[in-house]
């Protein structure tokens, strides 16, 4: 089973995590921060990994930290977890309707973080939540995990509808690049290796 548990501890956050790509969409996640455990909780069960995450961080001071720092220990266990690369699907475009919205997620496991982030029109905040944190959080993830990501928006009215089109994406593209085809000799690179 391909996983990893990490622990990270900074002046601002202290988490706890574990995950495995190779699971059935089991979560026990608590930020602090409520509609961020929804988003990861969609990410988790629509990408059929196995989430446990726990932090404590200084959400008295906003939520920021927490985010970003939960992007980079998860980009850091999918990498760890992903392993040799051989044998991978790599590539995966999804796109999620959600109602109104609909958002399309294009990944490439590369070995080389790039992240292009083109989602217009969200609202500042989704209850207390800060918006401008999804693209920290991807931001953040991208840069660890060593994968191309790319998110577009299509359209989309209601930025809960958007955010959470983009997290089962993300889930669900994730799950498809990373899944193991008996078919894939090797790394699936022209350069022989990821």
């Amino acid at each position: 089973m391909r996983g990893k548990s990490i622990s990270r501890q900074t002046a601002e956050t202290k988490i706890n995590l574990d995950f495995a790509i190779d699971g059935s969409g089991e979560t026990n996640i608590s930020t602090g921060v409520g509609f961020f455990d929804h988003m990861l909780t969609l990410f988790t069960k629509h990408g059929r990994f196995d989430l446990s995450v726990d932090c404590d961080g200084d959400i008295e001071v906003d939520q920021h930290h927490s985010v970003e720092d939960i992007g980079i220990v998860l980009g850091q266990a999918f990498y760890e977890s992903i392993g040799t690369k051989e044998g991978i699907e790599r590539y995966a475009t999804v796109s999620t309707p959600m109602d109104e919205a609909l958002s399309t997620v294009s990944i490439d496991i590369s070995g080389r973080p790039f992240f292009v982030y083109n989602v217009e029109g969200l609202k500042d905040k989704v209850g207390e939540f800060d918006t401008e944190l999804v693209e920290e959080f991807f931001h953040a993830f991208t840069s660890h995990a060593k994968v191309t990501l790319h998110v577009n928006l299509q359209y989309g009215k209601n930025s809960h509808h958007i955010i959470e089109s983009i997290f089962k994406g993300f889930g669900r593209a994730l799950r498809v690049a990373s899944a193991i085809n008996p078919e894939v000799k090797g790394v699936p690179s022209t350069k022989g290796t990821l």
